[in-house]
C-alpha cells in the first residue's frame, strides 16, 4: 500500500493521540504524524513544521471538543491549500446534531467514533484514498 505523506492528529487527550499515532505507524499508513492537543496548537504546528515536501497533511483526524480552540474553530481558521486539501475526518466520542449543523459548511469528509481501530482506518483509506490495508498476518 502506498503510504500517506503525513497525518495530523488533533485531540486534547495525549493518550488518545499516542495510541492513534502508534496504530497508524504500525499499520504502515504513514511514516509522519503531526500531533497537536488543540486547534491553536495544530495551526501553529502546521505553520512552523510543514509536512514533507511542503505539502499539507493528506489526512486530518480532528476532535471536536477541545480547550483553547476546538475542532470547529480550527476548521474555520485553517486556510487549506487550493491544490490538494487534506481529507478531514472528525474523530469524536459522540456526535451531536448541534456540532454537525455547525460543521455543515466546513470541509469535513466524514465522522468516525473513537477510538480508531484497524477496521476504521481501513474504511477511511478505502473511502477517501482508494487504498486498502494489507490483510492481517496470521500469528
Amino acid at each position: 500500500m502506498q503510504k500517506l505523506a503525513s497525518i495530523l492528529l488533533v485531540d486534547d487527550d495525549p493518550t488518545t493521540n499516542f495510541l492513534h499515532e502508534q496504530l497508524l505507524l504500525s499499520l504502515g499508513v504513514t511514516d509522519h504524524c503531526l500531533v497537536a492537543e488543540n486547534g491553536a496548537d495544530a495551526l501553529a504546528l502546521l505553520a512552523e513544521n510543514p509536512p514533507p515536501n511542503d505539502r499539507c497533511p493528506d489526512l486530518v483526524l480532528l476532535d471536536v471538543h477541545m480547550p483553547v480552540m476546538d475542532g470547529i474553530e480550527f476548521l474555520e481558521a485553517y486556510i487549506q491549500p487550493p491544490s490538494t486539501p487534506p481529507v478531514v475526518i472528525v474523530l469524536t466520542t459522540s456526535v451531536h446534531a448541534r456540532d454537525q449543523t455547525r460543521m455543515a459548511n466546513l470541509p469535513v469528509a466524514d465522522w468516525v467514533s473513537k477510538p480508531l481501530t484497524r477496521a476504521k482506518v481501513d474504511t477511511i483509506l478505502q473511502q477517501h484514498f482508494q487504498r486498502q490495508l494489507p490483510p492481517e498476518e496470521d500469528e
